[in-house]
């Protein structure tokens, strides 16, 4: 009879050990799933490099007054 004790503490064992398994793998999909979204949508701070990369090249070019320069970049580092 006390043999059969010990065993069922093994299938308990075991028993958390699959739920803790199956939690990490579902937090793996929520977190590859956060990952994927992010990745496509961005967090918004790349357009505001890529617009202030335009601006510069736009500048240098001399396409841009030094003033519309100036008013454009401090309008991009407040929206970023």
């Amino acid at each position: 009879m006390m043999g059969g004790g010990g065993m069922m503490g093994g299938m308990w064992a075991l028993g958390i050990v699959w739920l803790l398994a199956g939690l990490v793998v579902i937090a793996l999909m929520v977190a590859a799933i956060v990952w994927l979204v992010r990745s496509q949508t961005g967090d918004g701070r790349r357009g505001v490099d890529d617009a202030r990369s335009e601006l510069d090249r736009r500048y240098a070019a001399g396409e841009v007054a030094r003033e519309d320069y100036l008013q454009r970049r401090g309008d991009l580092a407040e929206n970023g």
